[in-house]
């Protein structure tokens, strides 16, 4: 297996996969519609999110529009989004919270984020990457799942996978990372049965040597000696 851990390797790497997943799209850019929008997707399919937050966005408009919505009319408007009732009240809460206490802007801060109900490291972290560009990893089950594969970590949870990922990639590659893994994730190193055979990286992935041993190993067994 290749060195994968060199800043040169995860250049590499990433250009890669880059080049083998159609590009993450964004509904929204701006840092408040981003952050509404991760907050809905939590344990709920792309697809769905991107419709309520479609939906809440055509209704509402901006922070004051949210920020002044009944959670009930909300909760009508994103019922198809997994724990809709509880997310409801959230973001109406958050646009309120942003009004009163951050004049209408989003905190581009990790802490302050995090003080938002319904607000975790993740979250916080897609929209300090993608919503502010600021050097920062989320960790999802994709991320996870692939940095780990990879060998880039071998954290226990996603929390201290961020920070095993913070520190070994470079900071200029840090905007973009978690949508781009995300796409690797759906597309080729999925959670059952990845596709190894059409996966660019195989040379530095710690996952797919150890497939190959195991398989020699059967092979060898199989043959006898």
């Amino acid at each position: 297996m290749k060195e994968n851990k060199d800043e040169e390797a995860i250049r590499i790497i990433i250009a890669k996969i880059k080049a083998a997943v159609p590009k993450h799209t964004f509904v929204f850019t701006d840092p408040f519609w981003m952050l509404i929008t991760t907050v809905l997707s939590q344990r709920t399919k792309d697809e769905t999110t991107d419709a309520a937050a479609r939906a809440l966005y055509e209704r509402y408009r901006d922070i004051d529009g949210l920020a002044g919505a009944d959670p009930d009319e909300v909760g009508s408007i994103i019922g198809k989004v997994g724990f809709w009732r509880v997310k409801s009240k959230k973001i109406v809460e958050i646009a309120g919270i942003i009004r009163d206490r951050y004049n209408h802007r989003v905190p581009d801060n990790l802490e302050d984020l995090m003080s938002l109900p319904g607000v975790g490291m993740k979250t916080a972290k897609v929209v300090l990457a993608e919503g502010f560009h600021r050097p920062s990893i989320a960790v999802d089950t994709h991320v996870f799942r692939i940095s780990h594969r990879i060998g880039w970590s071998e954290a226990k949870t996603p929390e201290e996978t961020t920070y095993d990922l913070e520190r070994l990639i470079p900071k200029y590659m840090q905007v973009g990372f978690n949508p781009m893994m995300v796409e690797f994730g759906k597309a080729i190193c999925r959670p059952v049965r990845p596709l190894c055979d059409k996966c660019p990286i195989t040379a530095y992935c710690s996952y797919y040597e150890e497939k190959m041993k195991k398989g020699k190993k059967q092979d060898h067994s199989a043959t006898g000696p």
